[in-house]
């Protein structure tokens, strides 16, 4: 059976989205919650959150890079899919050990394709992309499970990085309508 894009984001925004008194980031309360963690920590979900994204890999790609936290569940289930080698991003080198931001495949003088769960800003994505670049990495694309919608795309385009989303929040409230 094909995987359907309504089919999946009904079932990413059933298994994620939740309903009570949340304290958000920025410390407003809300009264609904998307929890991506529930689907990357649902074995089936993710194996067709990746059978998706293999689509939207652009050719040419050597590596992909994980964004910690939520980006390395997805980028290990991509890679599967398209057998392409694994980075795993960290937010800021590790002081000890082998001392690296990158870990697991080397990325210099590579193409990257950055992995990335959740967009909403972009921000992450931006930096991690320059750090990426730093350590010699080609880096032109982006992909996301789901592009929020809140600017995040516009924000990747203005630094050179093309964002390709398998869904967006639109998708997911679109699924939730009979």
């Amino acid at each position: 059976m094909t995987d359907t894009p309504r089919a999946l984001a009904r079932d990413i925004d059933a298994t994620c989205r939740l309903t009570g008194r949340f304290v958000l980031r920025s410390g407003r309360i809300a009264d609904e919650y998307f929890d991506k963690y529930r689907f990357e920590a649902d074995p089936v979900l993710l194996d067709r959150v990746a059978a998706g994204l293999a689509g939207l890999v652009p050719p040419g790609t050597e590596v992909l890079a994980g964004l910690e936290l939520g980006g390395i569940p997805v980028v290990t289930a991509l890679a599967r899919h398209v057998g392409l080698p694994c980075a795993f991003v960290r937010k800021t080198a590790k002081a000890y050990g082998t001392a690296r931001l990158a870990e697991g495949a080397d990325v210099a003088g590579r193409r990257v394709l950055v992995v990335e769960d959740v967009v909403t800003s972009g921000g992450q994505v931006v930096i991690s992309t320059g750090q990426l670049r730093e350590l010699g990495a080609t880096v032109a694309h982006a992909v996301c499970v789901i592009d929020r919608g809140e600017g995040g795309a516009e924000a990747l385009a203005g630094h050179g990085i093309a964002l390709r989303a398998l869904l967006t929040r639109a998708d997911l409230d679109a699924a939730r309508r009979p």
